[in-house]
């Protein structure tokens, strides 16, 4: 009874507790003590550029296959260049000014300025590719990698399932089917507490309750990149199926196109990067807010001397200044709304 209680109770997610390595604020390493950490450089990434975000300070932070870069305006600063050599493929700062660094194989990393702490599944994370981080309303960081999801209270990690499913399939036996698709790409809270999640399986909304695959017309969303919500309380969801917007009521469809990443600017235009159908080329485009409301809005694609409409477009940013920042597979780039500028090494 017991047993069948606690089942139903959580519903998204069958909940692990873990014997060994749950109290990770005990066992975190602290694996590097600086107050200039990193290399100062001229240049920014030159390898794959997933995620971009801006600090309340006003630095620019990308996490990239070449490690974590901070720009403060003049000069890059691989902040990981003495830490890691991973792959770095996420980047978050939470409400207490600690920045989260996610990694493909190597875990998480935390710095506060000064110092780093390393988590890895030896901490209690699920899983040590990790390519989404996330923070809810009461703090807890939530972490999106290849096997479920981590929930971070700033003690302990709690480890759940994203696509489950009868039977039941425990995380404590280790490898998941391969085709059970319990990778996350995204995670978001909406104004009513609802968490949202993108998937490579089916997209899922979580009310605290009951747990719902996402079905529109009879289909599922699968392998959502991006999931967020907009100002007015829309959720997008971007991904494999194209990019979609829910008022709440009524899914519509904005482009069947590719889209890997969507993004709200301050003047409620929403930005992709996706991959165009008949030309096959990836680029950011625009979403004029006013044209929102129309039945088919179109995009303005943002054209670029350099050739990065001939690869894969990833994190947008729209800058203090009014700049947007996007990652691709060779570094970063800036649009300050006339031409776009790299940050290459010569």
């Amino acid at each position: 009874m017991m047993k069948c209680v606690h089942l139903i109770a959580l519903l998204l997610f069958v909940s692990i507790t873990w014997c060994e390595g749950q109290n990770a604020t005990n066992q975190q390493k602290d694996i590097a003590k600086s107050d200039t950490a990193g290399m100062v450089s001229s240049h920014g990434p030159e390898r794959i550029t997933r995620n971009i975000i801006q600090d309340r300070k006003g630095n620019i932070w990308m996490a990239a296959f070449d490690g974590i870069f901070r720009y403060d305006g003049k000069s890059f600063t691989n902040i990981t260049s003495k830490v890691s050599s991973a792959r770095f493929f996420s980047v978050l700062e939470d409400r207490k000014g600690n920045f989260w660094f996610g990694t493909i194989g190597s875990g998480v990393y935390r710095y506060d300025g000064k110092s780093f702490q390393h988590f890895t599944t030896a901490e209690g994370l699920v899983d040590n590719q990790v390519p989404h981080i996330y923070e809810d309303k009461t703090g807890n960081i939530w972490f999106g990698t290849l096997k479920g999801l981590s929930r971070y209270d700033g003690k302990q990690f709690r480890n759940y399932r994203a696509n489950w499913g009868p039977p039941f399939t425990s995380l404590e036996t280790g490898d998941l089917p391969p085709d059970d698709h319990d990778d996350v790409n995204s995670i978001v809270e909406d104004k009513n507490g609802k968490f949202w999640l993108g998937t490579r399986g089916n997209a899922r909304v979580y009310d605290g309750k009951t747990s719902s695959v996402l079905v529109h017309n009879g289909q599922t969303f699968t392998n959502v990149r991006t999931i967020i919500e907009d100002s007015k309380g829309n959720i997008w969801l971007a991904g494999q199926d194209g990019l979609w917007r829910y008022d709440g009521i009524t899914f519509t469809n904005i482009t069947d196109d590719f889209v890997g990443y969507v993004y709200e600017d301050r003047k409620g235009n929403i930005w992709t990067s996706s991959e165009d159908a008949v030309s096959g080329k990836w680029g950011i485009s625009r979403y004029d807010k006013k044209s929102l409301s129309d039945k088919k809005p179109t995009a303005t694609k943002i054209e670029s001397e350099y050739e990065v409409n001939e690869r894969m477009t990833f994190g947008i940013l729209e800058a203090n200044d009014g700049s947007i920042w996007f990652g691709s597979l060779g570094g970063v780039y800036r649009y300050d709304g006339n031409s776009i500028k790299d940050f290459k090494g010569k």
